[in-house]
Formats: structure tokens, sequence, C-alpha cells
């Protein structure tokens, strides 16, 4: 495997493609929401994809990223950071969806994934916002919904059990994760990557520190 493809793994593909395949233990013909479509987020699509998932709605404030969605699997997509945007989303589903993962590690994200999960349904939280942010929610509402939220760290990966996974994956064909590069860096353009990713442009970028 192409260590460029293998760096990818560590982080981004563990924690999006394992929120998918080991927290939500999504099962073929299944719905679900992805809120969020940077690295994790589009990593978690690819692996909706992979899961045979019926329905899966991409979630995100970045036109470009959704085409990329809509390109990669998605059936739906829904431009985010919108006053109507939850509404929109479940008018289309009747409801909202069953699972929705949050990937973006913001409390506007979160809100706008527990407003879309459906009666029953969960929210999956895999983005990570400073450790101080607080979230609110409707406390009735978790109990005559029976909605439940859940956290899932790293995709909740066993990396001995997992990594070997994603790379026979990626070897079939089945995880796609090189469409994830978005170029490679050198250590003197660090800044500006870091720059290019908080704009929300790539996806992930590989620094190659002797080129």
């Amino acid at each position: 495997m192409p260590l460029e493809d293998a760096a990818v793994i560590g982080c981004a593909v563990m924690t999006g493609a394992g929120a998918v395949l080991n927290t939500a233990a999504l099962e073929p013909g299944g719905e679900v929401a992805v809120v969020g479509l940077g690295g994790v987020g589009m990593n978690a699509l690819l692996a909706a994809v992979l899961s045979g998932a019926a329905r899966i709605v991409a979630v995100d404030t970045n036109p470009e990223k959704l085409r990329l969605a809509r390109e990669w699997g998605a059936t739906d997509t829904v431009l985010s950071g919108r006053p109507e945007t939850a509404a929109e989303v479940r008018e289309a589903t009747a409801g909202g969806l069953d699972v929705v993962i949050e990937t973006a590690g913001s409390i506007p994200a979160m809100e706008t994934a527990i407003a879309i999960t459906a009666r029953g349904g969960r929210t999956i939280s895999a983005g990570l916002p400073e450790a101080t942010r607080e979230l609110s929610c409707l406390h009735a509402a978790l109990v005559s919904d029976e909605r439940s939220i859940q956290g899932s760290y790293m995709g909740s990966c066993v990396p001995e059990r997992d990594v070997p996974r994603f790379v026979a994956l990626y070897k079939r064909g089945r995880l796609p994760i090189q469409l994830l590069r978005s170029g490679f860096i050198g250590l003197d353009e660090l800044n500006e990557g870091f720059d290019r990713l908080a704009e929300g442009g790539v996806l992930r970028q590989i620094m190659r520190p002797n080129a």
C-alpha cells in the first residue's frame, strides 16, 4: 500500500469509517446521514457506501464537498448553515434518519445532527470540539422520542484489528481512501497547509518532509 495512502488510516479513516462500521454497525439497506464532510466525514461516507446503505445523506456548508459527496456515493446532499437545513432533511426523509453521524467537531453541526435524527434513532458524534464547549438539548425529547446520543472516539477502533482490515479493503478497491488526497506539501508549506485545512478547501494533504 502506498505510504501516502496508509498515512491517512491513522486518524481520518479510523475515526470516520470506524464510526460507521464499528460504532453504528450500519447494516446493508440502512439509512445514514453524515454531518460534516472533512477528511473524517468523507471516510464515513465511503464506509456507508461500503456497508451497502440504501440512503446516504451528506450535509456540509461547502458546496464543493457536497459535489464530491454525490460523486462518491451520497444519495442526497444538503447545504447546511441555513435555518431551513434540518427541516429540509426531515421533510425529505419522512422525519429524519435512524443513524446520524456528526464529524465536524462543532456545536452547530452537532445541533443539526440531533435535529435530523428520527424518533428512536441514534446521533453519533465522532467530531471533537474544544474541550470546554457545551451542548444543550431538550431532555424531554430524549425520553419521548427514545433518541440516544453516543460518542465515538477514533471510530471505536482497535488498531490491531481494524488497521489490517482497512488496508485489506483498500487493496480490494472497496475503501478508496486515495480519493481523499488533496495534494502534497513540504515542511516549508506547513503553515499554509493548516490554513487551507481551516478554510475547508482541502480534505487531507500529505506532508513529505524531504520534498
